[in-house]
């Protein structure tokens, strides 16, 4: 199935860079024949010059950059021609928008009229081409995935009436939706009837296990009523899995209008949204850390050099900390941040700082009061192991601790960490692992909210609280 995927992004790569250079092709030739010719009198010889194989070098790339930023090369498996429709005129409107004034401007005119021609033509030239090359592509793989050629490795939860209904119903349609059945895992320990038609893997438990080791791409929930109080448990299993999970709902729920289906014809399905922000807003909060750390190593530099010293000369010891963390997708990676505590300060193993600590330097004290002990985490943001804003990441001997008594502790390693959060804003640092735990809940409630806006609001308060030294 990964050897289809890169195959169908590589389709997708070559179609967008013809259709770019069509476009090209066709807004040079108009603008020669139209604007100029108006502009002297007199038709003006086509000749590809210079800036027409510029064009070709530079316009592809450009619309390259532009669709890989708006994550157009994502799911190329799962795509919908509608939904591609909606996609590639968004882009090639603003796309365009963004060639007009870059590269348009300054061309030779009659009137403005020839303006908004060139416009429209660069428009309906890039969108129209684009947009038919995108649809021939992705009707060839609805196609497969209809013929049953292409199917998505599928693990159904739940062994229950509702259940079998819906495999029965799924496998009985004329076009496969794209499931592969693997098997079922139960919820109750009763629900067997599915153990007819597929393989019974046990409980819901061991799911995690059964993702990695079959490589589950889809995860369809066929829950009674009565079970509904395991879901929440299951969910928490299925954190952190790269799987799509869709829902079957009750008939009740279908008929209150509490849901909306996703299917007329098949089953009426759920999917869970898992998407935390739009892929381009992803690209943007990712470029923004880069560009906002490069600009602070360098302008902070001074800084650096001023609390190294302190550092060194304040107490025996390294003057920088590093430790190992978690991160995301729960991958360790060291942290480093200026050295705040004497340096044995954990000699007799893991331990919080609380307000009074003993273990914290003068200069330390400082440090952590302005949150400037952080400073040296840019370079973990350059890096890729962090971002500007995020939840704070910890230890695994804290989260094993943590997830006892909240599993849902696992939904923070959905996206990078952060050098502050809006637990950090809001709570501080935490002494033990009951308040580790109440913190947590702004962090969720940060990731169910994640937007450029909120991080840009959550850094703001993060500067007022270094100039006023009052962090916790």
């Amino acid at each position: 199935m990964r050897a289809i995927a890169k195959k169908q992004v590589i389709a997708y790569v070559i179609a967008d860079i013809l259709a770019a250079m069509l476009a090209w092709t066709i807004l040079f030739v108009f603008r020669k024949r139209i604007p100029e010719s108006s502009k002297f009198g007199f038709p003006i010889k086509l000749e590809f010059d210079d800036n027409y194989y510029f064009g070709l070098l530079f316009i592809p790339a450009f619309w390259l950059l532009l669709y890989l930023f708006a994550g157009q090369y994502g799911n190329t498996l799962r795509r919908h021609r509608l939904k591609e429709l909606a996609q590639t005129l968004v882009v090639s409107i603003i796309g365009t928008i963004i060639l007009f004034f870059a590269l348009l401007l300054d061309d030779q005119i009659a009137s403005y009229k020839n303006y908004y021609q060139s416009f429209l033509v660069l428009f309906c030239a890039h969108f129209g081409i684009t947009f038919l090359f995108r649809f021939i592509l992705t009707t060839r793989i609805v196609k497969r995935v209809h013929k049953g050629e292409i199917g998505f490795k599928t693990m159904i939860v739940g062994g229950n009436e509702l259940a079998l209904q819906t495999y029965e119903e799924v496998i009985s349609m004329k076009k496969s939706p794209g499931f592969k059945f693997l098997g079922f895992v139960q919820v109750n320990g009763n629900d067997r009837l599915l153990e007819k038609h597929l393989h019974c893997f046990g409980k819901y438990h061991i799911l995690p296990q059964l993702i990695e080791e079959h490589g589950v791409e889809e995860i369809l929930l066929a829950i009674e009523s009565s079970d509904h109080k395991e879901l929440g448990n299951i969910l928490n299993q299925l954190e952190g899995a790269e799987v799509i999970v869709k829902v079957i709902p009750d008939m009740y729920d279908i008929l209150s209008g509490s849901v909306k289906m996703s299917s007329i014809f098949g089953t009426p399905l759920i999917e869970i949204n898992r998407e935390i922000m739009p892929d381009w807003q992803f690209s943007m909060k990712r470029l923004m850390d880069v560009v906002v750390s490069g600009i602070a190593l360098l302008i902070l530099f001074p800084v650096f050099i001023l609390f190294a010293s302190l550092t060194k000369l304040s107490s025996k010891g390294p003057i920088f900390f590093s430790q190992e963390r978690i991160g995301w997708h729960a991958k360790p990676f060291k942290i480093y941040k200026f050295r705040t505590m004497c340096e044995d300060a954990e000699k007799d193993g893991p331990q919080l700082s609380s307000e009074n600590d003993k273990r914290v330097t003068r200069i330390g004290r400082l440090l952590r009061k302005s949150r400037m002990d952080e400073l040296p985490q840019f370079w973990n943001v350059l890096k890729g192991d962090m971002a500007l804003v995020g939840p704070r990441p910890e230890r695994r001997f804290y989260i094993d601790l943590i997830t006892q008594k909240a599993p849902h502790y696992r939904h923070l390693h959905k996206v990078r960490p952060g050098i502050t959060s809006w637990g950090q804003v809001k709570y501080g640092y935490a002494e033990n692992v009951e308040q580790m735990i109440q913190r947590l809940k702004y962090d969720v409630l940060y990731i169910e909210n994640m937007s450029l806006a909120v991080d840009l609001k959550i850094l703001f308060y993060t500067i007022l609280i270094v100039l006023k030294g009052s962090g916790k």
